[in-house]
Formats: structure tokens, C-alpha cells, sequence
């Protein structure tokens, strides 16, 4: 058995913990080892799908210290006008080359691929099962506590007849051509990558069945861009969400006013979503979701036969000769929140609405800058990550208690007007007093939100339906 010794003992290499360490890497002396059970960093991206791209803007995305892939504008496409979105391959080799030129030079980080942490102290290599115990100075940080669902790396969660072409999106580029029609399961990111992708090349939405057991609220790309350029609209899309917060009699009445000032879209006017996963689009991909007529809401899939999808509220009949994408699993995954700062332990979550990485670098220099754990913990309460679509209201009330406590401590200001990883907020920082106009809205801004505030108790005491359910 080799031996080690290290500070801190990074269990896995994704995004999460990528972003820690850079952070831990800049804002100490330590040295970390970090063990992941796939060949390369990058986590679930490796088990990507191959037209996949993230949904919010490469800008914020990612570890502090190094820029991600195009930093401009998008000239083109359903994303044209807005900063761009990196490819998966992109993510992937951007991962790889701060591992190679960043984390790795250092002399203090050590990259052990393809093995698999067996306890605390403790990890062996999945190839050879040679074992490696180690000596943690400090903490053992749990970058897989909230792991992701991903349909390539598991089988699907309904049953498929004999002579059903089933695949996950991963196939779907080589498989496409061999297939009339094609039925898309499920509603999320995924879902909408795959519709996208046929719509794109020129596949009739005629022959598309789209099966979603319940319709999602999404995100407005457009509302959430980083930059001087875009500072005034996200300033009033922040004031838009308060004043809907103030204004709204009750939850229903919320989502309504959210719609209305176009800060949350859906794909039917006519269906009122029930569940929220942070997925972001724009209104000219809405557009072509839209152009989908055959959506099926009769409940979960149960079953695949070569005429018919068997479903909880009925069957529908399937067309000839039909690839069957099963786009169903549920991403990243929903656990009960944890203290991030346990004992020995680190276990990272979100500490800012759907923002992953942000929260991972947050944790990580928060790690190296405060000395007490009830203090880091008070600071960095886990938002709840989203199922439900009440969980919109949820995730704003813990990370706007967040953002708070952040406020009252001036070093925790300082790396938030720095890093990368805020750009879509440190604009506002940036402000100069002879900027009226931008000085006026941020005023609207702090009023409505005082406002809003005040109002979310009330509107959170309203939910009655249970946050521990699980959806898909």
C-alpha cells in the first residue's frame, strides 16, 4: 500500500471540485490530492452527450483563475445576441488543460484517475486495485455528495420491449438517419437538447412525440447575462422578480406575475408547470420547442412496445419505425441539505441559486479564510437544489439570506468583485457616480427588493405541498 500526505482530500475532479481547489490552490499553501473514478477531470461532462452545451453563459462558468472557451457574443443561431455557450467538448478540454497547466504545475496538487475512494483515508486504483491510504491534515471534501443522474450511464427507468430501438442522447448523432420518427422522453435540459438537435437538422416536428410527465418552468437566457452591456437589463430583471414577490397574493399569482415580466417561460401557455430545474432558454428556441405539436402529458413512461408507449394515464400509439430517446434522468440529484463544513469533512452544494461552480469557489475560499465552522456554515447555508416548482421560491429565500451574511464581511466582498465566477454580478459594483441611469436602477432595485423581501415570508409560509418529493 503507497502512503501519502496532503491537507486536503478532493473526492472527485468535476466541476465542483475543480473550482474548489483552484480557490484553495490561490488562497493558501496547501496541497490537495484529488481522486476521481473517470480518466479524465471533468465529471458528468465525460458522460455527455456529444451536441451538448451548457445553458448559462460560458462568462460565469467554471474555476476562477482561467476564462472559458469564447468570451463574446453569439453572432448566430437561437443564442445570437447573448454571451456564448460552451460545447461539451469545450468544457472538457477546458477542465483538462486547468488540470494540465494550472493544478498540476503547482507542485502541491497530485491527480489520481480511475480510483475509487473506499473510506476517508483510503483510495485503490479500479484497474490494478492497488490501495493508497492517506494522511489528511485537514479535511476529506465530498465534491460527489450531490451526484448527477446522467442517461448514458444508466439503463432506463421503463421497461423496453424486444425489437425497440431505445437509446440514450448520447447515440442519437448516429442513430438519427436509421429512424422515421422519434419520441423524446422527458422535459428537462436534456429533453430540449435532443428536440433542438432534430429540429435543427431539419427533422419535421410532425414526426417527433415529445413525453413529459410534467411541464417545467424555464429560466429567460436573456435575463441572466454578465457584462456592462447587459447591467441595466439584469438590474430590471431583478427588480421585475421583488416586484412580483411584493405584489402577489399568492404562490399561483407569483408564477403569473414571473411570466408576465417574462422572467420565467414555459412551453405551453395553456399547461401550468409544476416543476422548476433551472434550465435556461431563450424565447427564439422557445419558438422552435413550440413548433412540436405531439407532446404527451399522460404521466411517467412505464413501457416501450413496437406499436404503442405505455404511460400512467394511457397509451399512444407509436409511429413506424421509431428511435425512442430516453432523455429521462433527472440530472443533478436531491439530498436532504447537509452542514458543508461537518467534522472532517467538506461536503459541497450550491450555496447560490443554480449556480454550481460559483458555490464551489465560494466554499473554497471561504475555507481558507475564516478559521471557525459554525461561522463558515452560517455563511454558506446549502441551497435546496430544485425539483418542485416552488422551489424557485425556496432557492431565492436561502441564497438571498446568503448574500447577506457575504455582504457584512468586506474579504468575502473583495473576491466577489474578482472572480470570474460573479462576473454576472460584480458589474454592479462597478458603477461610477456619474452613471445616472444605471444608478437610478439599481435604487428601483434595492427598493423593490425590500419590498419583496418582506413579503417572502408570508408567501413562504403558503406552501403546502411537500419540499421532499422526488420528480422527474
Amino acid at each position: 500500500m503507497d502512503s501519502h500526505e496532503t491537507d486536503y482530500l478532493v473526492i472527485g475532479a468535476g466541476a465542483a471540485a475543480m473550482a474548489f481547489a483552484d480557490e484553495v490552490l490561490t488562497n493558501s499553501d496547501a496541497r490537495i490530492i484529488m481522486v476521481d473514478r473517470r480518466d479524465k477531470p471533468g465529471g458528468h461532462w465525460n458522460d455527455a452527450y456529444p451536441f451538448v452545451r451548457l445553458h448559462q453563459p460560458s462568462r460565469f462558468y467554471g474555476v476562477s483563475s482561467r476564462e472559458l472557451s469564447h468570451p463574446g457574443l453569439d453572432v448566430a443561431g437561437l443564442n445570437e445576441g447573448l454571451y456564448s455557450l460552451a460545447s461539451g467538448a469545450e468544457v472538457l478540454a477546458y477542465f483538462d488543460q486547468v488540470m494540465q497547466q494550472r493544478l498540476l504545475p503547482s507542485g502541491r496538487v497530485q491527480f489520481f484517475p480511475m480510483c475509487n475512494v473506499t473510506a476517508d483515508d483510503t483510495f485503490e486504483s479500479l484497474l490494478t486495485g492497488r490501495r493508497h491510504r492517506v494522511a489528511v491534515r485537514k479535511r476529506v471534501v465530498d465534491s460527489a455528495y450531490l451526484t448527477f443522474d446522467i442517461p448514458s450511464t444508466r439503463e432506463p427507468r421503463f421497461s423496453v420491449a424486444p425489437g425497440v430501438k431505445c437509446i440514450p442522447p448520447n447515440l442519437l448523432p448516429g442513430m438519427a438517419a436509421r429512424s422515421e420518427n422519434f419520441v423524446v422522453v422527458g422535459p428537462g435540459k436534456t429533453g430540449i437538447d435532443a428536440c433542438l438537435w432534430l429540429l435543427g437538422h431539419g427533422v419535421d416536428p410532425a414526426r417527433i412525440h415529445w413525453v413529459m410527465p410534467r411541464d417545467a418552468w424555464f429560466i429567460n437566457r436573456a435575463n441572466i447575462q454578465p457584462g456592462d452591456e447587459f447591467l441595466l437589463a439584469l438590474v430590471a430583471s431583478l427588480t421585475r422578480q421583488f416586484e412580483a414577490l411584493s405584489a402577489a397574493a399568492d404562490i399561483a399569482d407569483l408564477f403569473e406575475r414571473l411570466e408576465a415580466s417574462g422572467e420565467l417561460l414555459r412551453l405551453d401557455p395553456q399547461v401550468t408547470p409544476t416543476i422548476y430545474r433551472c434550465a435556461t432558454i431563450t424565447e427564439a428556441e422557445l419558438v422552435q420547442l413550440r413548433r412540436i405539436g405531439n407532446v404527451v402529458r399522460k404521466g411517467y413512461l412505464k413501457a416501450v412496445y413496437p406499436d404503442r408507449l405505455v404511460l400512467d394515464h394511457g397509451e399512444v400509439a407509436l409511429m413506424p419505425n421509431s428511435l425512442i430517446v430516453d432523455c429521462s434522468a433527472s440530472g443533478i440529484s436531491r439530498k436532504p441539505p447537509v452542514p458543508i463544513w461537518d467534522g472532517s469533512r467538506i461536503n459541497i452544494q450550491m450555496t447560490r441559486t443554480c449556480q454550481p461552480t460559483f458555490s464551489a469557489g465560494l466554499i473554497g475560499f471561504i475555507e481558507t479564510a475564516f478559521a471557525d465552522d459554525a461561522q463558515k456554515n452560517a455563511l454558506c447555508t446549502p441551497v435546496p437544489n430544485p425539483v418542485l416548482d416552488t422551489d424557485w421560491l425556496r432557492m431565492l429565500a436561502v441564497s438571498t439570506r446568503n448574500r447577506m451574511g457575504w455582504r457584512a464581511q468586506a474579504n468575502i466582498e473583495e473576491w466577489l468583485a474578482r472572480s470570474r465566477l460573479n462576473s454576472l454580478f460584480a458589474t454592479m459594483a462597478r458603477v461610477r457616480p456619474e452613471e445616472t441611469e444605471k444608478l437610478a436602477a439599481l435604487k428601483r432595485f434595492h427598493d423593490a427588493s425590500a419590498e419583496g423581501l418582506a413579503k417572502l415570508p408570508q408567501l413562504l409560509a403558503g406552501l403546502s405541498r411537500n419540499v421532499t418529493q422526488e420528480l422527474t
